[in-house]
């Protein structure tokens, strides 16, 4: 008669758990040491071996041989528990059998001896769904059973067993079974069946048993009669209705590339699938990804913002929205987070942007206060006030238009269309501004961040002061063009930018970078602490 193959291939000693090594290893040491408990729960993940486990020990403590950790399974006893007809061993199924009475019957059979073996084992099986009062009279037998009784308590879920049961037990945690453990398991099942495999196909199974191994077994069952006893990777996702490694790699790589062509091509693909399907798939595989040592499409971070994406459309999906809809969303919201600068990157700019400054400022020398002159006292004989050569002047406000251009290509073509240099002289830069409508208020938008720019290049009190065009020179007096006249008020004015002659501090909280960092992150709360320079 056929079997399943996960009782086909039940583990019949401690060395052939897979995957539960310390349990094995720590129960043959308690058999062959003879240090024994009255009571054992086994906890862990479904299929993980929890049962076998318990019928193992329970053989090992009524073999022939005596208490030892590797029973013959030769003799009598080891036969009929081999066979689950010793009726010594008792097992219950706490899910069907959970009530007081149950527990009373259970309670009684722990008077007797038992009939032929050593020991009268009772293995409680899901023991957590048992009730409050079946629990509160199981308490003292267990907590003192004859010597002849052992219990072994099993369940999936812990948590729900009352302290009380957990303290008078030897607790043992079943581990999720590695993936590459469970291939191999199965890869050697296939070779002992005679049966041809792609160990990509196996490798699916192995990862979709979740930890479970009798989880693998049921789905290798179903593959080798689906298959045609060829387990082979086309076979074994249409079988289970996932989507095949390859498209999600062609997909990924579709995404960096921004190639929408192949975008649309995967959707339409993806029609046939569920959505959610698809994204556990591509969840696994940007894993697998994260962990690939020759990675180099995408980095950890690209992966962690992905996840984000993916994590945000499951929730969407839960609300009950149209799943081609939320698949087509996440992937266009993943070619979108590729455009998004890296933060490390962004926060070392400005760090080092405001060092910059912040040097600048100190190594600049405290310009010597002026005294405003009146027209009276002008001598008649002028001096000429010597000023820095064209080309250095040129340079600098060139530099200034290429500064603006890296922070902004639309700011940087706006004022290098709008804003002639004039001069540069007395810690004052002249220009000539012929902004309107929007470009002024571009301008006067991102004055910061240009004044910023021009105290880097020219000093750090530097003041900036928008002159009046030729033809309007010829009209004022000499009094009105005076540059220690101007008052520069202009920010209110026709003016798009320009500084007082005496300018106010910035507040730490209206600087430019915090203001930009405060856009950046969206903080609920902003502390800002002055960072002292040393001195060199």
């Amino acid at each position: 008669m056929s079997l399943a193959l996960a009782r086909k291939y039940r583990p019949n000693l401690f060395e052939d758990l897979i995957g539960q090594d310390s349990i094995s290893q720590t129960l043959s040491l308690a058999l062959d040491t003879k240090r024994l408990s009255h009571a054992y729960l086994f906890s862990g993940l479904r299929g993980s071996g929890k049962t076998s486990t318990a019928r193992i020990f329970a053989k090992a403590l009524l073999c022939e041989k005596g208490e030892t950790s590797r029973p013959c399974n030769t003799c009598i006893h080891c036969t009929m528990a081999n066979e689950n007809r010793h009726l010594d061993i008792v097992e219950m199924d706490a899910a069907s059998t959970r009530g007081i009475d149950d527990i009373k019957e259970l309670i009684e059979h722990t008077k007797y001896q038992p009939s032929s073996g050593r020991y009268k084992i009772f293995i409680i099986d899901e023991v957590h769904m048992l009730t409050n009062q079946a629990f509160n009279a199981l308490l003292k037998t267990l907590e003192e059973p004859p010597s002849f009784v052992k219990f072994i308590l099993a369940t999936t879920d812990p948590l729900k067993l009352p302290p009380t049961i957990l303290s008078r037990t030897q607790h043992f945690r079943f581990k999720k079974i590695p993936e590459d453990t469970v291939k191999k398991h199965l890869m050697h099942i296939l070779d002992t069946e005679n049966i041809d495999y792609e160990q990509e196909a196996v490798q699916i199974i192995a990862r979709s048993g979740a930890g479970s191994l009798r989880d693998s077994l049921t789905l290798l069952d179903q593959a080798i009669v689906y298959s045609k006893n060829f387990v082979d990777l086309p076979t074994v996702t249409q079988m289970l209705g996932i989507i095949e490694p390859s498209l999600l790699k062609e997909l990924i790589e579709a995404i960096v590339q921004k190639d929408q062509p192949k975008i649309f091509d995967f959707l339409t693909l993806a029609s046939e699938y569920e959505a959610e399907m698809i994204l556990d798939e591509l969840t696994l595989y940007l894993k697998a990804l994260l962990f690939e040592q020759n990675n180099t499409l995408i980095t950890p971070l690209i992966i962690e913002r992905f996840f984000r994406v993916i994590a945000d459309s499951k929730e969407l999906l839960k609300l009950g929205s149209n799943s081609d809809f939320v698949l087509a969303l996440t992937i266009f919201k993943m070619v979108e987070s590729m455009e998004i600068k890296e933060i490390d990157a962004m926060i070392k700019t400005l760090e080092k942007e405001l060092h910059s400054h912040l040097e600048k400022s100190s190594d600049q020398p405290n310009p010597t206060p002026t005294t405003k002159i009146s027209q009276q006292d002008i001598p008649p004989t002028k001096t000429p006030v010597q000023e820095a050569p064209a080309s250095t002047k040129d340079n600098r406000f060139n530099k200034l238009i290429q500064k603006i251009y890296d922070r902004d290509d639309t700011l940087g073509e706006c004022f290098e269309r709008t804003i002639r240099f004039d001069k540069f002289e007395n810690g004052s830069l002249y220009w000539i501004s012929t902004a309107q409508d929007k470009d002024k208020d571009l301008l006067r938008t991102h004055y910061g961040i240009i004044r910023l720019f021009v105290q880097e290049i020219y000093g750090a009190d530097t003041k900036i002061v928008n002159t009046q065009s030729e033809e309007k020179r010829q009209v004022t007096s000499p009094q009105e063009t005076s540059p220690t006249q101007i008052t520069p008020n202009n920010q209110e004015s026709d003016e798009p930018m320009s500084d007082k002659q005496t300018p106010q501090p910035i507040k730490p909280e209206n600087h430019p970078f915090v203001q930009e960092a405060i856009s950046l992150f969206e903080p609920k709360k902003v502390r800002i602490i002055e960072k002292k320079i040393p001195s060199s």
